[in-house]
């Protein structure tokens, strides 16, 4: 399942170091345990808001920004997410990382994906996210930021009022050069990170194996100081449970 991206379409260039953004890992092996009871029978990606399924509309916004590779992890309901990308994504080379042995959370289904992504940095998008893109798209506004020299993860974030359907109390601080900092227990932070994020392959430099959270790689980077974040100029809605789908599609119906 990996059909050639049409050669009209022109990957995103960086800021820094002049190489092209051309891949994308997309999450999608959660158990989608807070979205039952309609993944009872579905994972979790293939929950429809707006009339498309939520992974439905991650690959639109990457065929937006000009991404044509995209390595999809499975592992929940694997062959529902596979022959759904068989059918909807005949446009992109699409690569499975399968973990229907083990699932690996986010950082460990990193880890295992590695072997599959060539490039030097490339972007990770959970596939439950759902994002409207402002003046400029979420995935070209974190590819002119990057700057190679500095990061090794920029992450999109959203102001906490603005983080629709969220029922958080913020994740990180940000300085004014971008570099960020987590919440400090029982605090309030002023930005959400949206599940949207350019990495270089140096975040996972000696990353173990197994079952674990993106949150054990962004610590080293954090420690760093080569952890970024840039704010997100659209809207953004947190699509966790059966109710946020309701609350997500009357917010757009509003909008629009």
């Amino acid at each position: 399942m990996a059909p050639r991206l049409p050669a009209a379409r022109t990957p995103l260039s960086l800021k820094s170091g002049g190489l092209p953004v051309r891949t994308a890992m997309v999450m999608a092996a959660g158990l989608g345990k807070r979205m039952r009871p309609l993944t009872a029978t579905r994972p979790k990606p293939l929950v429809e808001v707006a009339g498309q399924p939520l992974i439905d509309h991650v690959l639109d916004r990457l065929r937006s920004a000009g991404i044509g590779r995209v390595v999809v992890n499975v592992h929940y309901l694997a062959d529902s997410i596979e022959a759904h990308l068989a059918r909807k994504a005949t446009d992109l080379e699409v690569i499975v990382s399968d973990e229907r042995a083990q699932l690996l959370e986010t950082g460990g289904g990193l880890v295992k994906a590695l072997p599959l992504i060539e490039d030097d940095r490339f972007l990770v998008v959970n596939s439950d996210n759902y994002w409207v893109d402002g003046p400029i798209d979420a995935i070209r506004l974190l590819s002119q930021r990057w700057d190679d020299a500095t990061m090794d993860a920029l992450l999109l974030m959203v102001p906490l009022a603005r983080a629709n359907c969220h029922r958080g109390i913020g994740d990180f601080h940000m300085a004014a050069d971008g570099r960020i900092r987590r919440r400090r227990p029982g605090r309030v932070a002023p930005f959400v990170y949206t599940g949207v994020q350019m990495v270089s392959r140096r975040l996972l430099d000696g990353a173990p194996e197994g079952s674990y959270s993106t949150n054990i790689l962004w610590d080293r980077a954090l420690a760093a100081g080569r952890a970024f974040g840039i704010v997100h100029q659209g809207l953004w809605f947190d699509v966790g449970d059966p109710a946020a789908i309701r609350q997500t599609e009357a917010l757009l119906l509003n909008a629009a």
